[in-house]
């Protein structure tokens, strides 16, 4: 307790020296009061921007789509053999063996049928034919013949003639009859010629160009049997020859 004593003692004589009202702590020794905390703002970084009021966040970067395997080329149809050089031109003009599923009269010539002719392809042929003085649509519809299946498309009075069919006149040119296939040979049989190599069609463009139905057109006559021949070699089909029904010597067109 002594020790106490003598500690308050002390205390007394200070707190006279420095003029303290005893018990009273010194300014120095009381607690600071506590400062604001300071606001920190982040330092943009260099080179960068800060986003404008208003402006749309950056879109995130959309994922690349695969690409798919390019599909290999088709392969290009191939092109029938060209007629070899001195071929004939005869065997260069294609008759196929055909059938008239439809007949129709042209609406804007009166000598014109309207025929669809079924030649074994895909699809069955327009042809149009000045055979109204000659034949009724009766007769026309389902009657055997033989087209001209080589020649370019022609356009007459405004429908387009994939072709032509054959037949023979008369020399006084009153009676034209078709030139028939046999009952047997199958539509889209080529007619070949008896004698003659065997056929290898021009193009159409190829029997424009050279003429070539009109070089032969004058060796096309019937013989006395009625068949159809070109210079004497007989229209033939697997079935036998192609004829008329009566009509011997006729020119064939």
């Amino acid at each position: 307790m002594a020790g106490l004593a003598a500690l308050d003692k002390i205390i007394l004589q200070l707190e006279g020296s420095l003029n303290l009202a005893p018990g009273a702590v010194p300014a120095a020794a009381a607690p600071a009061a506590a400062a604001p905390a300071a606001v920190v703002q982040a330092e943009p970084k260099a080179g960068s921007e800060e986003p404008k009021a208003g402006s749309e966040e950056p879109k995130e970067a959309k994922p690349k789509k695969e690409k798919k395997p390019k599909a290999p080329p088709k392969a290009k149809a191939s092109k029938a053999p060209a007629p070899p050089p001195g071929h004939p031109t005869i065997c260069q003009i294609e008759f196929k063996v055909g059938v008239i599923t439809k007949v129709w009269r042209h609406p804007d010539a009166d000598k014109l049928w309207c025929e669809e002719i079924d030649c074994g392809e895909a699809s069955p042929r327009q042809i149009s034919s000045g055979l109204v003085p000659y034949y009724t649509a009766e007769q026309m519809l389902g009657h055997r013949l033989l087209v001209v299946a080589n020649l370019k498309a022609r356009n007459l009075k405004g429908f387009k003639s994939h072709g032509m069919v054959l037949c023979a006149k008369s020399a006084d040119g009153a009676r034209v009859q078709f030139i028939e296939p046999p009952t047997a040979a199958p539509l889209g049989e080529v007619v070949s010629y008896e004698g003659m190599p065997d056929v290898v069609p021009a193009s159409g463009a190829q029997v424009d160009k050279k003429k070539m139905f009109q070089e032969i057109a004058g060796g096309m006559r019937t013989n006395e049997r009625f068949e159809g021949t070109w210079d004497g070699h007989v229209f033939m089909t697997s079935e036998g020859p192609c004829k008329c029904v009566d009509i011997a010597g006729g020119q064939m067109s």
